[in-house]
């Protein structure tokens, strides 16, 4: 669900007092298209595989949802079908969910599921749409079982589908837009919120209204399953509504820098007092959790499709994301900013090093459109990976490895389409792409992200109904700022400089007449060890 600010465009060139430098990854990545004939689009869903075949479960069978209450999730958009696909023999198969119960036909018909897979079974847990039995939308407290071997068997040889799958009730389960990972013996489900109702851009208390709320939490728990019982056991969760506070985005499993399995979730929405992403992580292992404020991840916001890789030999963690919805992207070598966080093509990597130090890098090929949001990379079966399934770099093919494919997804024509669109602008697609890792690539450098390591943390949205321009920054220690806010023909509307000020988290606000009209402004931030200059675009 996309953020309801007007439109913010920041150009920003970083000036740090570091060195400017970029590195020469030790892969590249490549896309080859796979064509597979009468396959339909989809976005958001659920999948399980096996034996090189895929199981594709619920999702949405058009785009970005529209902003009107009566349109957006409307039961049309509902996957009630199961896909089969073999991406290798190019074939697909497809069967309708109505011989099972209500119930099931309901959750697995729904977008945005938690869902993680263990040995035979795909566990598919809560979701959003709308539930006939109901008459609304709803978030399903639902956890379903699915056998997919014999899923995949009975979709091809037209089957009967029922004992293939089970259903249990359970309130820790209604949620949408989080992720399941697994560490160890236990699971996690990271994130997501509770939605009832009919979504409404204006807000909870306007039209038909809704209850949003976010779970604010991790929510430990085991799984036991002899094939009939599934039995859950839900240990204490952790709860942190500051850092907590996070729905559709990425959380991968990771080798974190103590060599224990672990995960980490990047970015996610929306702040707690402002509705733009966050910009930091949260790293996961069975000991608790960590927030990470020294690195910022400006690439990559919502859920895309991605993947992990951990090289033993040199301790590093690379995670790579593939195209998707961002505040920022990069055009033409400036960081750019949009509030109103538009799908992009970017294709980057997050670098953690033997110490833990983290950094953002921007690959030099990118996605072929304006998609990857909503999309899944279902991983190579075949890959040599750790327990919680980062894959082992060093056993890699000395030359090209297939890491696997990314399948649907929503494809844009526009980078923002939810103010101007009618919903005819984007689309669930029916692409697939081999995503292939090079080992010594010679592609070109990843452009490092120097805002991603810099230590100012800038960054500026407007706050239309007071006509004001919010800035907000860090120190890290005692220092002068100088700030200054020009026009681009250089008239200074504000220069402050302020002495002595004192380490921590700034906030400066600038009332600028008819900023709702729009305008364009240059931002300098400037202190005794860091500079940053931002261009900054408030569309009217």
């Amino acid at each position: 669900m996309p953020v309801n600010l007007r439109s913010l465009t920041v150009l920003a060139a970083i000036l740090i007092s570091l060195k400017s430098f970029s590195q020469t990854a030790t892969f590249d990545i490549a896309l080859e298209p796979v064509k597979i004939e009468g396959l339909g689009g989809l976005q958001s869903y659920a999948f399980g595989q096996h034996n090189g075949k895929w199981l594709i479960i619920g999702g949405r069978l058009d785009g970005l949802h529209r902003r009107q209450p009566f349109a957006a999730f409307d039961e049309d958009g509902h996957n009630r079908r199961l896909f089969v696909i073999d991406p290798v023999n190019k074939k697909h198969w497809t069967a309708s969910i109505s011989s099972l119960s209500t119930a099931l036909q309901e959750q697995l018909s729904s977008t945005n599921m938690q869902f993680f897979q263990q040995g035979n079974y795909l566990y598919v847990a809560g979701g959003y749409g709308f539930s006939a039995s109901l008459d609304d939308h709803t978030t399903y407290a639902k956890l379903a079982a699915v056998d997919v071997p014999a899923t995949i068997n009975a979709i091809i040889n037209k089957g009967k589908l029922v004992a293939h799958f089970r259903q249990i009730t359970d309130s820790q389960f209604q949620v949408t837009g989080g992720r399941i990972v697994k560490i160890n013996e236990l699971f996690y489900l990271v994130g997501g919120q509770k939605f009832l109702g009919a979504y409404n851009p204006m807000g909870p208390d306007h039209g038909p209204g809704f209850i949003q709320e976010y779970t604010n939490q991790i929510r430990k728990f085991s799984l036991m399953d002899d094939g009939s019982r599934i039995t859950i056991d839900h240990l204490p969760a952790i709860t942190d509504e500051a850092h907590l506070h996070r729905r559709d985005y990425n959380v991968v499993p990771q080798i974190l820098p103590g060599g224990q399995e672990g995960a980490t979730a990047f970015s996610g929405v929306f702040q707690k007092t402002v509705n733009i992403p966050f910009l930091n992580c949260v790293d996961i292992d069975s000991a608790g959790y960590t927030v990470n404020h020294s690195f910022t991840q400006y690439y990559n916001h919502y859920h895309c499709a991605h993947f992990p890789v951990y090289a033993a030999s040199t301790k590093e963690m690379n995670t790579v994301f593939l195209g998707g919805i961002a505040q920022y992207y990069d055009d033409g070598g400036l960081l750019t900013q949009n509030s109103d966080v538009p799908f992009v093509k970017t294709i980057a990597r997050v670098s953690r090093n033997a110490e833990g130090r983290m950094a953002e890098y921007k690959l030099p090929v990118q996605m072929p459109a304006l998609l990857g949001a909503g999309s899944e990379l279902i991983p190579n079966e075949a890959l040599p990976r750790y327990t919680n399934g980062v894959i082992r770099f060093d056993e890699l093919s000395p030359d090209t490895t297939l890491i696997g494919y990314i399948y649907g997804g929503i494809v844009s024509k526009q980078p923002n389409t939810f103010w101007v669109s009618e919903g005819e602008l984007s689309n669930a697609t029916n692409k697939i792409f081999k995503v292939l890792l090079v080992k010594n690539g010679r592609a070109g450098a990843h452009r490092l992200n120097e805002q991603s390591t810099g230590t100012l943390k800038m960054e500026a949205y407007p706050d239309i109904k007071n006509d004001s321009l919010i800035i907000q920054y860090k120190l890290v220690k005692t220092t002068d700022v100088k700030l200054t806010l020009s026009t681009p023909l250089g008239k200074n509307l504000v220069e402050l400089n302020l002495k002595d000020q004192p380490a921590g988290d700034m906030r400066f606000s600038k009332y600028i007449d008819k900023l709702s009209d729009g305008g364009t402004f240059i931002l300098t931030i400037e202190t005794a060890y860091e500079k940053a200059t931002q261009k900054i675009i408030v569309e009217p």
